[in-house]
């Protein structure tokens, strides 16, 4: 299952980490004007995954482009079995 959010540039890297911490996001794409920016796959079956899964590198990219904008669109995948619970 896919849905949208729209976030403001300054609570992207806050959005993303916390999507992420749910354990049920399978993918998050981080949008501007309909063009795919940033893909972010986050493995499932390993508990200790999403968290260690945004390491320094990808969160300096999330945040240099969260200040570059003032608004962006991310499209957050989700597990179909997580879903159905």
């Amino acid at each position: 299952m896919r849905r949208r959010l729209t976030v403001a540039g300054n609570r992207l890297v806050h959005t993303v980490q916390e999507l992420v911490g749910r354990g049920d996001v399978r993918r998050v794409c981080i949008l501007d004007e309909e063009k795919s920016l940033l893909e972010i796959p986050v493995t499932l079956g390993d508990p200790a995954s999403p968290a260690t899964m945004l390491k320094v590198p990808v969160l300096a990219a999330i945040r240099a482009f969260g200040t570059l904008v003032d608004e962006c669109t991310v499209e957050v995948e989700t597990s179909e079995n997580e879903n159905k619970k």
